[in-house]
């Protein structure tokens, strides 16, 4: 799909621009050297995937997600019948979970309440994100990765699960049939305890090295030509270890060769550098219990953590020793 075909919108220049459109800099190693052709876009952003796809964009109100599984939600202003229930922005394209959190009293909804936000049934257990492969509204593959979730909004890891999920799968399946009909590419369905949170029109970009060699060929060819043609056997446990530091601090870009370095290392994948240097730190979206300076992508969690913590000295921060 050409992004100037949908409503008129005109292209975009972005300072990256190539097919599989990508505004982080420090993800545009996974893409690089990736074919696809010329007239086939491919969101990994929010912005993207609201653009480009207009009959489906509906997804990233979530107070529809919310609706749509039968769940308790309203907008602010309509009052829970009982707490705790959890609040959060109805859309937030661009955010990192900026605004969430959970109300335990009256008390709290009436202080948190404010316009633009939902509140909906506190769905607690493991919060999973899973990326399906979908053809004409119909789920041809999915993958889980499972988040270690820290406070304030933040992960520690994520697990790329080589294992099923069948009671999750059924049920993102059935959501798919039901609501995305002539929807053809990649979605991105965050859950917890089973039940839909989110849903983005694109795959999560943080780690697609770890789904598995030919991954980013088979995802091409499902934009490209409307087909999925990617073992679902193919799986290998993979980890995304991040590193967070405070806020109102203004860091630096270690040296490019230390980075190398790390990424060359046994058991490591790939490490990003998540940042904007020629950004101050509060022009950055991030959550509020730290900012996001480093991800190291690895096949073993103790390798992964073992670099963190070098990174962690560099940017001189304190890092709790994970397994």
């Amino acid at each position: 799909m050409s992004p100037a075909a949908v409503s008129g919108t005109p292209l975009l220049r972005y300072d990256f621009l190539m097919p599989i459109r990508e505004r982080d800099p420090w993800r545009l190693q996974y893409f690089a050297d990736v074919g696809c052709p010329d007239d086939v876009f491919i969101a990994t952003d929010d912005a993207d995937g609201y653009r480009w796809n207009p009959a489906h964009r509906w997804v990233y109100n979530k107070l529809l997600i919310a609706e749509s599984q039968g769940l308790e939600c309203a907008p602010h202003g309509v009052d829970p019948p009982h707490y705790p229930v959890f609040s959060k922005p109805i859309i937030n394209l661009d955010g990192m979970g900026v605004g969430s959190r959970r109300l335990s009293s009256a008390e709290e909804y009436a202080l948190a309440r404010q316009p633009g936000h939902m509140w909906m049934t506190l769905l607690e257990g493991e919060h999973v994100s899973s990326d399906a492969a979908v053809v004409d509204g119909k789920m041809r593959w999915i993958r889980h990765v499972l988040g270690l979730a820290k406070t304030g909004g933040t992960f520690d890891y994520w697990t790329i699960e080589e294992r099923r999920r069948p009671i999750l799968e059924a049920h993102c399946a059935r959501w798919i049939e039901s609501f995305m009909a002539g929807y053809t590419g990649m979605l991105n369905i965050e859950s917890i305890d089973d039940g839909i949170i989110e849903v983005h029109l694109r795959f999560a970009d943080q780690w697609p090295d770890l789904y598995g060699r030919d991954w980013l060929d088979a995802v091409v060819n499902l934009y490209a030509s409307g087909t999925w043609h990617y073992p679902q056997e193919s799986r290998e446990t993979g980890f995304s270890v991040v590193l967070f530091g405070p806020h109102l601090r203004e860091y630096r870009y270690p040296e490019q060769s230390f980075v190398d370095e790390i990424a060359k290392r046994r058991g490591i994948s790939s490490v990003q550098i998540t940042f904007h240097e020629d950004k101050p730190a509060s022009a950055h979206a991030m959550p509020p219990s730290g900012f996001r300076l480093a991800i190291v992508n690895a096949r073993d969690l103790q390798a992964g953590c073992l670099a963190r913590s070098e990174l962690a000295r560099h940017f001189g921060v304190a890092v709790a020793q994970s397994p």
